[in-house]
């Protein structure tokens, strides 16, 4: 099995770090990289405009470092009065480190289905909620919590940029590597991907390739570009991706 690894830095550099660790052949191809999101200079005003009993939720560790980052350079501390939720166990990890409150977060898979189903999110008419996150991203968790009576508020703590490739140069040097696995864990970068790799390559290397995908939407995804053998892991972190390449 030869893998590559599309995450960005450095979750990317880890796990191939871990899997070279066990004997396996690995590379890092990160397809993102991360640069601070425009509307952190608000972050400070969101955050201290809610009040006891209010929400606010982290959708990736991504946003919980550019968002205490801005936090420390303005010399602000996460205040203790709201409620805070993250879309899983690393990111939930994430803030309880930098802000010493405790944070909830869903025990299954790290998406917002299950977050949603949390019993502490059921009952949230006419509290504020603040949700930290990327550019772009799925509108379900800000849709829902406002349908169930939230006043919702987004803020883009970092913006993911696409990396530029030559794609012919890296089919050419993925193929040649003799790669048969690929980790992707995003819609977007598995489209990314997709799109880079030229035609024949395509069809003669990249479909024929094992994908690793973290969610059934995304296997949905790969399913209709092409690929036949996917495997999901049980979860989006680094541990679950590793247990499901061994």
């Amino acid at each position: 099995m030869n893998i590559l690894v599309t995450r960005p830095s450095p979750a990317g550099e880890q796990l191939v770090s871990r899997l070279r660790a066990l004997g396996q052949v690995a590379w890092s191809f990160p397809l993102i990289e991360f640069s601070p999101g425009r509307q952190l200079s608000a972050l400070a005003d969101h955050l201290h405009a809610l009040n006891e009993g209010d929400l606010v939720f982290a959708l990736s560790q991504h946003a919980v470092e550019f968002a205490h980052a801005q936090l420390q350079q303005e010399k602000h501390h996460w205040p203790t009065a709201p409620r805070y939720f993250a879309i899983g166990r690393t990111t939930a990890l994430a803030l309880h480190a930098v802000s010493g409150i405790d944070v909830q977060y869903p025990l299954d898979r790290e998406i917002s289905e299950i977050l949603l189903q949390l019993p502490e999110l059921q009952t949230v008419a006419g509290k504020r909620a603040l949700i930290l996150r990327g550019n772009g991203g799925r509108e379900l968790l800000g849709e829902t919590l406002s349908a169930r009576g939230a006043d919702v508020t987004f803020c883009e703590c970092y913006q993911r940029c696409a990396k530029y490739y030559d794609g012919a140069q890296e089919a050419m040097r993925w193929h040649t590597r003799g790669v048969d696995t690929i980790v992707i864990t995003s819609g977007e970068m598995l489209q990314q991907f997709w799109s880079l790799i030229p035609q024949w390559y395509r069809e003669n290397w990249l479909l024929r390739c094992r994908l690793l995908v973290v969610s059934e939407r995304l296997a949905n995804l790969a399913r209709e570009l092409g690929w036949q053998d996917i495997r999901i892991a049980d979860n989006a972190d680094n541990d679950a991706l590793l247990r499901a390449l061994q």
